[in-house]
């Protein structure tokens, strides 16, 4: 499975990357507009199955990345189980962030720090284990 990391912080990023080593490729993105570029480029050849998307983003915020995925998905015809789970990361746990996302169709949301144990558990309850 592709993953795309979209964090403007480094060392969120790189934890990030190393927990899902384990799961397949890892692409990064340093900013929302990175983040939707790349996502872009990914539909035309191997899409993402997986995205991590900070909210607190410069450029353009996790919020409204995740609204321009949907919006394209829904524009290709991609919906339910072929959309990309997208796994909102963010140190805003408050009930505003959080219920945004999920109204926003976010797969899931995880607060900061980031722990291997939380990820991993995450993509458990979301039924991607590891590649063998």
């Amino acid at each position: 499975m592709k993953t795309l990391i979209i964090d403007d912080e480094v060392i969120s990023r790189e934890l990030l990357a190393m927990f899902l080593k384990d799961y397949g490729p890892v692409d990064l993105a340093v900013d929302g507009l990175e983040g939707l570029k790349a996502f872009n480029l990914a539909l035309g050849r191997e899409p993402y199955g997986l995205i991590f998307l900070d909210i607190m983003l410069p450029k353009m915020d996790g919020q409204q990345v995740l609204k321009a995925i949907r919006r394209i998905e829904q524009e290709r015809g991609v919906v339910g189980t072929e959309q990309v789970k997208i796994v909102m990361v963010s140190a805003l746990g408050d009930f505003s962030n959080v219920s945004q996302a999920f109204a926003s169709a976010c797969t899931s949301y995880i607060t900061k720090p980031i722990l291997s144990e939380k990820v991993k558990a995450e993509l458990g309850r979301l039924g991607l284990p590891p590649r063998e």
